[in-house]
């Protein structure tokens, strides 16, 4: 402190610029602090995410994500565990620290479609005894479960819908669970066959698992016969994976556990190649052949295509006429080349000619398509 002459000689203070010098000094420390938190942060061990399998006190055994497993610690600051808990391990000694607060997430759900179908049974056209037999077996047992449990029987676990491809297999086991508004999950068969071992195992268990959480569901298996074919000896790797992921389909459909609000439905166009396994009573109980639609299913499927179409035609009979053997496929396929040959010529309306040209155009395409499998095959 000094004294200041131009201030009548009274003593002058430097509290202020003290002040100011801590301030900058606290700031400079929570800095410096910060930084320090940070490097730790990149110094620090990444810690491994795994699963318990047994608890023995405080030791216990993990399975790490490469499937071995270890006989390790628990830290005495990890709370209770229990097998099957997701859990934070050290990578070097593999020491559990906490049990991991993780949603859990399937590895089979990029494989999976499970969005809601919005086909009803109006879609349906020419396959009334079809929709009888698949509402009793999946439709009926979801709704009106009471009912099985009054007469004392066990309603079946599952159909197979088989018959040539576009004969509306697919589109059954849409509307059925649209119905019943069940957790509707697609996958295609070949997708659960897996190059390591035991991967295609895995996934079809994880399907199953996500059916039960998610019930009611249905489980729609597409091309079964990519998995579910006979099985031969032919001694290669590749063949045993196949089989070992069908016997787990297998153990899953008929296991230890019911599957109680979960339906299967598996569809094929090769019926004959599949093995008698998956077709024994007990597991897809009720054999569906979905064949080509008759003169008045393809009136149906007719109406039911051409609905929302602007037509100025003679007789739609004779366009039924003209569609004989067609698929409910090739006949959605017709209407949509109608609309083609319409807007080709600058018209909003779908005259007589235009779906006679499209008709024409579906059936040369399938004589191409006929041609071409007889010289790769024939």
């Amino acid at each position: 402190m000094r004294i200041d002459q131009k201030n009548n000689g009274e003593p002058f203070s430097y509290s202020g610029t003290a002040n100011n010098t801590e301030d900058e000094n606290r700031i400079l420390r929570e800095t410096i602090n910060q930084l320090r938190y940070e490097l730790d942060r990149y110094r620090r061990t990444p810690l491994m995410i795994c699963e318990v399998r047994e608890i023995f006190g405080k030791n216990a055994i993990i399975k790490i994500p490469n499937g071995n497993q270890f006989f390790v610690e628990v830290s005495d600051e990890c709370e209770v565990l229990k097998p099957g808990d997701t859990i934070y391990v050290e990578q070097k000694n593999l020491t559990i620290i906490k049990k991991a607060r993780l949603m859990r997430r399937y590895n089979v759900e990029k494989f999976i479609n499970m969005q809601r179908p919005d086909a009803t049974w109006e879609d349906i056209g020419g396959l009334e005894d079809q929709v009888r037999e698949i509402k009793e077996v999946i439709e009926l047992p979801l709704k009106k479960p009471q009912l099985f449990k009054k007469v004392g029987i066990t309603p079946p676990k599952g159909v197979l819908l088989y018959g040539a491809p576009g004969t509306g297999k697919t589109l059954l086991a849409k509307a059925v669970a649209s119905s019943t508004n069940s957790t509707f999950i697609q996958i295609v068969a070949s997708e659960l066959v897996q190059k390591f071992i035991g991967e295609g195992a895995k996934l079809v268990k994880e399907v199953f698992h996500l059916a039960r959480e998610k019930a009611p569901s249905i489980v729609f298996i597409d091309e079964l016969d990519a998995l579910a074919a006979k099985r031969i000896e032919l001694g290669t790797s590749g063949e045993r994976e196949v089989q070992r992921t069908f016997m787990q389909l297998l153990s899953e459909i008929d296991g230890f556990k019911n599957l109680d609000n979960v339906k299967v439905i598996g569809c094929t166009n090769r019926k004959d190649i599949l093995d008698p396994a998956i077709l024994r009573p007990g597991r897809l109980d009720r054999l569906i052949f979905v064949p080509l639609p008759n003169r008045k299913g393809r009136e149906e499927i007719f109406r039911i295509h051409s609905k929302d179409m602007n037509l100025k035609i003679s007789s739609q009979s004779k366009m039924v006429e003209e569609m004989d053997e067609f698929t409910g496929a090739e006949i959605k396929a017709a209407c949509t080349e109608a609309g083609y040959f319409a807007i080709r010529d600058n018209r909003t309306h779908i005259t007589d000619s235009d779906f006679f040209s499209a008709i024409k155009k579906v059936k040369l395409s399938e004589e191409i398509e006929g041609k071409e499998h007889l010289s790769m095959f024939g």
